[in-house]
């Protein structure tokens, strides 16, 4: 008997260690999906410091992800809703124009169509952000400060459903992250360990304004029922 249960005991090792063997580490899902992740680089029209009331153009910057093999790249509202001109930064540094197709302020998420599609394009898997849980660990991918494609990672700490964290964006429903967000990671996604986007990175809130706040993601089953009515359209 006790050589059956040390048998037993022996196998169950070995099949938990193929398991864990046979599990994707951080760093190759980040190598699987980050080709997904663009730059979007805007120009916006703003009334110059002096106060003569002259309009000038002002470069703005964010992240975001294509989700659609015909060009759809999804984002923050807020990197490009009073932009004049959008373009998509590709790995490598090409860039393409890109238009405004469906926005929400209200929930902080909007949609880009690509004037066209690279060869290489990678499009991005959108999972399923009611199945996400509290204590999954997920990962970032953006372009903090501008340095595109930096990974920070961290885990879920959070749900909350539209109005309960920030007035402004009263139609959002948000995943609360503490992994790090800063400037210019607005509209990229927020990845689960399976490669799948399940977010939209939106704000944090910081006493510094740093990343060492609390982040802020809107789901993404919210953002695309919002933009694209239902799923079953992807």
């Amino acid at each position: 008997m006790k050589r059956m249960i040390r048998v037993a005991s022996a196998l169950a090792l070995v099949g938990s260690t193929c398991t864990a063997a046979g599990a994707e580490s951080i760093g190759d899902v980040f190598d699987r999906v980050s080709r997904s992740v663009v730059v979007i680089r805007t120009l916006e029209r703003k009334v110059a410091a002096s106060g003569d009331r002259q309009l000038m153009s002002v470069p703005g910057q964010g992240s975001g992800v294509i989700i659609s093999a015909d060009g759809k790249v999804l984002t923050a509202a807020h990197v490009v809703d009073v932009a004049e001109a959008i373009h998509v930064e590709f790995p490598g540094g090409r860039r393409i124009s890109a238009r405004v197709i469906a926005s929400e302020p209200d929930a902080d998420v909007s949609l880009l169509q690509l004037q066209q599609v690279p060869t290489d394009a990678v499009v991005a898997r959108v999972g399923d952000s009611d199945r996400v849980r509290i204590g999954e660990q997920v990962f970032i991918v953006g372009a903090p400060y501008g340095i595109s494609h930096t990974l920070t990672v961290g885990y879920v700490s959070g749900r909350h459903q539209p109005g309960r964290v920030w007035d402004r964006f009263t139609l959002a429903e948000f995943l609360q992250t503490d992994a790090a967000i800063n400037q210019g990671n607005s509209g990229g996604p927020m990845f689960n360990m399976a490669g799948e986007v399940i977010g939209v990175v939106s704000h944090n809130i910081s006493k510094s304004g740093g990343s060492e706040g609390l982040g802020f993601v809107v789901t993404s089953n919210l953002a695309l029922d919002i933009l694209q009515g239902r799923r079953a359209r992807w």
